[in-house]
């Protein structure tokens, strides 16, 4: 009974995220319903208030510093017009001939930089849309292009990345965001390759059919602006690149060379090897971000309201015991994080995800034009690199 009582609150969960409930507010909800229809009502409210809220306390302890500073930097970088910048300069660069890849590389460079897949998913929407219909690309590919370059292979595979999903393992297998290099690179390219190939081949099938772009009478597609004074692509590209390039430089230079023993008396359950792969990532996005307000201060229009709704963004968006399981059975702890990381990304984006439903809001198309397509960009091609990830690390290990 209890089995089924977990199906059917997952189901509802399901059904009712598909429908635009917060997972704020179905997540306890759920949770109080399993108890319940497993029989044990008398346990609903110690299991709330001692089993639950004990374990999403410690889950916010550990990572909600980095969804607030996440979430601002990428509210940064969409108010302040570097987003758009950055969208733009690859459009200009790379022209008309290469629509995909385009709209694929300009999600890629923003959310491997730090940029909320949200926030990159308003930013290069309309820009891609007006790819697709220039060249007369199916626009029920465009969720496809955007997934591919935000939810994958940026998300979980690619060194260094500042994505939850590869900050996650940190604490618990004391490693850092650049675990595994070699196998996330592979797995990245994997990814990147047959996604490209695939939504091209469609692409050029579809043409040749006499598919164009569409009709789709509820948009209205303009030449739109920046959201602030025009920035260069150069010069919004730095935020970027200061993300990577700190925390690569406090992970494998810094932080290395500093003696934390004198902070065992103060902080006795601290366990630096644990830690400083994740305050790496804190210290690159909070320079960023200050970085970001400064060098734009005369021309922000509203920075009460951009910090404002950034902070409020980080209220949307592994543990011990795999960690003692991979040590016991002798898996490096760098392969287990690039494959935890790789693993979480690939079944994340069935059809009731927020992020799934987001986008295609965004591109005001339906699961039924469009989830095909996601659903090879983001589970079958993922699956495809854990896979081989997996078969690499067991042959020769981490690397």
């Amino acid at each position: 009974m209890s089995i089924l009582a977990i199906l059917i609150s997952l189901g509802l969960l399901m059904f009712l995220a598909y429908r635009g409930i917060t997972v704020l507010l179905l997540a306890p909800l759920m949770a109080a319903l399993a108890v319940v229809l497993s029989g044990d009502a008398a346990a609903l409210l110690p299991s709330y208030t001692v089993t639950f809220m004990r374990q999403l306390g410690g889950y916010l302890a550990k990572f909600f510093p980095l969804f607030i500073l996440g979430a601002l930097f990428g509210q940064l970088m969409a108010d302040s017009g570097a987003a758009h910048a950055i969208s733009e300069g690859l459009v200009k660069r790379l022209g008309t001939r290469h629509v995909i890849l385009t709209v694929v590389l300009a999600c890629a460079l923003l959310t491997y930089g730090g940029v909320s897949l949200f926030v990159v998913a308003f930013a290069v929407y309309p820009i891609g849309a007006q790819l697709f219909q220039r060249t007369g690309t199916p626009k029920r590919l465009l969720p496809a292009a955007i997934a591919l370059g935000s939810f994958t292979f940026t998300m979980t595979a690619l060194p260094g990345t500042p994505a939850i999903q590869n900050a996650i393992p940190i604490p618990y297998f004391q490693t850092n965001s650049f675990a595994a290099p070699g196998l996330g690179i592979i797995a990245g390219l994997i990814m990147l390759g047959l996604g490209t190939w695939w939504l091209k081949g469609r692409a050029s099938k579809a043409q040749a059919q006499g598919e164009g772009y569409g009709v789709h009478k509820d948009e209205a597609l303009e030449e739109s602006p920046a959201p602030a004074a025009q920035m260069g692509m150069i010069t919004a590209l730095i935020p970027l690149v200061m993300v990577i390039g700190l925390n690569a430089l406090l992970t494998y230079l810094v932080f290395p060379r500093i003696d934390f023993s004198y902070l065992s008396e103060a902080f006795p359950e601290l366990d630096p090897a644990g830690a400083t792969g994740m305050w790496s990532i804190l210290i690159a996005l909070a320079f960023a971000s200050t970085w970001l307000v400064i060098s734009r201060w005369k021309q922000w229009a509203d920075l009460k309201t951009t910090v404002n709704n950034g902070c409020f963004g980080a209220m949307l968006p592994l543990g011990e015991t795999y960690r003692e399981m991979a040590v016991n059975a002798g898996i490096d702890l760098e392969l287990m994080h690039r494959v935890a990381a790789l693993a979480a990304g690939s079944m994340d984006t069935l059809p009731h995800s927020g992020a799934v439903i987001t986008l295609l809001a965004i591109c005001k198309l339906t699961h039924r034009q469009s989830y095909g397509q996601m659903f090879m960009m983001t589970v079958a091609f993922p699956m495809l690199a854990l896979i081989a990830v997996v078969t690499l690390g067991s042959l020769v290990g981490s690397f």
